[in-house]
């Protein structure tokens, strides 16, 4: 029994750009390059294990050869997806369905509930979530005029803001912002609006207005949290949403922490610092941008160094 280290899967956007590698030191495919798959079972990009007895194996294929490591779980998929997404450029403004409507639309794809954290953003940064429709008649009408600075809300961000999105929520990351996902293993978006932007070839993106118009949530429903922080020794943990889908915290560590769980698998991505992961006697060097999950069973392990992390189960 180990922890699992994970190499990401990176895909070019559109709206990329080069800040994964400045970052966290990844060899990134080019310069336009939008997301780090960090944790990832989905077929789209599954994340590959680098140590110990499942070395090259797909978590895909781990999740479904050896469910003991998570539980024996009863959903059929690896039911998160960790990412790290560079918006260089504004992303397409979009929203996801829920599961009931992505099963039936979707070939039996899950839904897509997502949550931010944000990493780092421009100065005066701010990001697109939710809208101003009262009624769906009233959201079409405002598409179809194109009243896209009437419709859309805009929210200031800063370095250290947490937000939950349900599916349903129109949204998008803004220019200059660096965000850690945790999300419902999905790969479907709407896109509602993208600037009339052109792709490589010349072509403008296609919109769903359809699907997006059926899925959005009407009116807008604000998602505001409090967070719950617990001091433990050497170790500051911010719990920052519990849900049906995923529960996120922040890990904050300066020395030696001890840490352990017996029925529950967690993802765990590094921040922020470095430091080492301590378990049977082995070392775990972690540095920024490291990915690992902690199967069920490890028992207890430690970790000391100054490190943030940001730590997700279902």
């Amino acid at each position: 029994m180990q922890p699992l280290l994970l190499k990401p899967v990176f895909k070019e956007r559109i709206w990329g750009g080069s800040t994964l590698r400045e970052e966290f030191g990844y060899e990134i495919p080019s310069d336009q390059t939008g997301e780090c798959w960090a944790i990832s079972a989905h077929p789209n990009g599954p994340s590959i294990i680098e140590n110990g007895p499942y070395a090259g194996m797909a978590l895909d294929e781990l999740w479904s050869k050896h469910p003991e490591l998570f539980g024996n779980s009863k959903e059929e998929v690896f039911p998160l997806l960790t990412k790290i997404l560079d918006a260089n450029m504004d992303l397409s403004v979009q929203v996801h369905p829920e599961d009931a409507y992505a099963n039936i639309h979707e070939n039996g794809e899950l839904g897509k509930t997502e949550c931010w954290y944000i990493l780092d953003c421009k100065k005066d940064a701010d990001m697109i979530f939710g809208h101003n429709a009262k009624t769906k008649e009233d959201l079409i009408q405002q598409i179809s005029e194109g009243k896209w600075n009437e419709l859309l809300r805009r929210v200031k961000i800063k370095p250290g803001d947490f937000f939950y999105v349900p599916s349903g929520t129109i949204h998008a990351l803004c220019e200059g912002t660096l965000v850690l996902e945790t999300q419902q293993s999905s790969d479907t978006t709407y896109r509602v609006y993208d600037y009339d932007r052109r792709d490589s070839e010349g072509n403008l993106r296609d919109l769903h207005l359809e699907k997006a118009i059926d899925v959005t949530t009407v009116p807008h429903h604000e998602t505001g949290f409090s967070p719950v922080v617990e001091e433990r020794e050497n170790v500051t943990i911010t719990m920052f949403t519990k849900s049906e889908f995923f529960s996120v915290y922040k890990w904050d560590i300066g020395g030696r922490s001890v840490f352990s769980f017996t029925d529950q698998y967690l993802l765990l991505s590094v921040i922020k610092g470095d430091g080492v992961l301590v378990h049977d006697g082995e070392r775990y060097p972690l540095k920024k941008g490291t990915h690992l999950i902690i199967p069920v069973g490890l028992g207890e392990f430690e970790i000391d160094g100054n490190c943030e992390l940001i730590v997700s189960h279902t």
